[in-house]
């Protein structure tokens, strides 16, 4: 909706008199909104979005511009850093619920979408994808918004229409496990390494039950078991069949914690840095 004012002069005898200020509002018949088919993200995700323009009047509207700024955000020293990037061919376009040919797209960023028409009393319908890019805030509680405006002939002033997904919250962790030394003779001592890293944004707590499970082949005899170098007991840190080589560590013992991010300043990319725990098992085999 845009605004408007008016004044009107009056002249005579060589004077001048000016009338009061009128306003009014202007309201466009096009309408527009942004709806995200996901609520949440996380790197490396595909987010779809579908764009809604919805014409009241009675004439047509042509050759619309679309322009979506992909979430776009300050970094510093001018530069901008984008956190969603347009996923290529994946533009579609409807006029009244069928299916056009697909206007001009220029992938950005920002993405740009030119020759877009709107007919009168009828709706236009672009969905399109996008894939969370290294740009995009991991952190707990961080939001991403972006904003597509629509431009063009007929229209006094561009419309707007914003949509926002928050990032994913939660542990994601990975196991890897070494061996040392690779080969042992029988009766000799080796060590299995369990290191646990967390990428997601909280820690895997007590709650979360975190729990390692191995069937040690060969078996393994009079073992030691320590969690980041600190000794773990049998039956309160782990539980151990010296006849079959079943190994178990009590649920919720391993904690691991959250992973860490740093931004840099030339790109706008995150570096995450896993959290980690590491699980040390020792014994004769």
């Amino acid at each position: 909706m845009a605004s408007f004012t008016n004044q009107a002069t009056l002249r005579y005898n060589g004077q001048t008199v000016s009338s009061n200020v009128v306003t009014g509002q202007m309201i466009s018949p096009l309408s527009m909104t942004k709806t995200p088919l996901e609520d949440v993200y996380a790197s490396g995700d595909t987010i779809a979005y579908v764009i809604s323009l919805v014409n009241d009047g009675s004439a047509t509207y042509e050759n619309l511009s679309l322009t979506d700024d992909l979430g776009s955000y300050e970094i510093g020293g001018g530069q901008s850093a984008y956190p969603l990037s347009y996923v290529a061919d994946s533009l579609r376009y409807f006029i009244n619920g069928v299916l056009q040919p697909a206007p001009a797209v220029t992938a950005g960023p920002p993405l740009t979408v030119t020759g877009i028409s709107v007919p009168a009393g009828g709706n236009a319908l672009l969905s399109y994808e996008t894939e969370v890019t290294e740009a995009a805030p991991l952190t707990a509680g961080s939001v991403i918004t972006n904003t597509a405006s629509v431009s063009g002939q007929g229209l006094t002033n561009p419309l707007e229409a914003s949509a926002s997904i928050t990032v994913e919250s939660g542990a994601e962790l990975s196991i890897l496990k070494s061996l040392s030394p690779a080969t042992v003779p029988e009766n000799g001592q080796l060590s299995y390494s369990f290191l646990i890293q967390n990428h997601g944004n909280q820690e895997a707590d007590q709650a979360a039950g975190v729990t390692v499970s191995d069937l040690f082949d060969p078996i393994l005899k009079n073992i030691s078991v320590s969690l980041n170098g600190q000794p773990l007991a049998l039956n309160t840190g782990y539980s151990y069949s010296q006849s079959s080589g079943q190994f178990d560590t009590v649920p919720g013992v391993i904690t691991v914690p959250a992973a860490t991010y740093a931004q840099t300043a030339s790109t706008g990319d995150w570096i995450v840095t896993p959290g980690e725990a590491t699980l040390t098992v020792t014994g004769t085999v």
